[in-house]
């Protein structure tokens, strides 16, 4: 018995990725998934890879900025599914590389809109469907850059501490319900995005592994389905007395 059997799960940004990974390993441990993601293309591609495994899946667009198409695909969801019991809340941007004082109120809000107001909106909307249900479990994707600061990417970091931030206030408030939320940190992570990036990196994916991982204690990237067994853990029975925790997946880098 898989340890999500009999569970729906709705996972955000879960065409490729980190999210892509979370979708697989979830349907393979038994969960209905809900695939959604503004890229139908890889989006149906991951539906067919999980059904194709035996796991049961199906696509919806969600454009997780506006709320009115939040709304509409988390209840279309539960019918279809017969509830909800998992939300996982992994999509994001990572926006222009700006300082505070150099970054535009529209690259601000564009960056917000997906990566704060999304985590606002799918756990608005999947609350009252997780309460009907007697309880669930929301995992949201944060990042190391949530819990420490750098020199990099502003508006990317402060929004995740946003989230860090709403993980605990949330599960704060919804554990009458047995409503657990958590969140996730990764470091750098091997995804399409990031293998783009490496291999544009002056000595190609050796040499973009060895600066990247300079301050881990675990000396090399990330996989997706490295991050993606630590959400299935926070999501499943097996997390039942677990909740407001940030936990780093990160090779050690917030240890040091």
């Amino acid at each position: 018995m898989g340890r999500l059997e009999n569970k729906t799960a709705l996972i955000t940004g879960a065409a490729m990725g980190m999210g892509r990974a979370t979708a697989e390993l979830f349907a393979a441990e038994g969960a209905a998934v809900a695939v959604t993601d503004l890229d139908e293309t890889r989006g149906r591609e991951t539906v067919a890879a999980i059904r194709a495994a035996g796991g049961t899946a199906e696509f919806w667009s969600l454009d997780v900025a506006r709320e009115s198409s939040v709304k509409e695909v988390v209840d279309a969801a539960a019918q279809e599914f017969g509830g909800l019991d998992i939300l996982v809340n992994c999509a994001g941007i990572i926006g222009v590389d700006k300082p505070t004082h150099e970054l535009t109120e529209a690259e601000w809000d564009a960056l917000f809109a997906v990566d704060v107001k999304g985590v606002f909106f799918c756990t608005k909307h999947a609350i009252p469907h997780m309460i009907a249900r007697g309880g669930g479990s929301i995992v949201n994707y944060s990042s190391i850059y949530g819990m420490i600061g750098n020199d990099e990417f502003t508006a990317y970091h402060v929004a995740k501490g946003a989230v860090s931030m709403q993980t605990k206030q949330d599960a704060a408030t919804y554990g009458k319900y047995n409503i657990r939320v958590n969140s996730v940190h990764p470091s750098t992570v091997l995804t399409p995005l990031v293998e783009g990036i490496a291999a544009d990196f002056p000595g190609g994916l050796p040499a973009y592994e060895e600066h990247m991982t300079g301050n881990q204690s675990l000396r090399r990237l990330g996989r997706p389905l490295d991050v993606a067994y630590g959400v299935l853990y926070l999501a499943s029975d097996e997390a039942d007395w677990v909740t407001g925790v940030n936990l780093p997946i990160d090779g050690g880098y917030t240890a040091r």
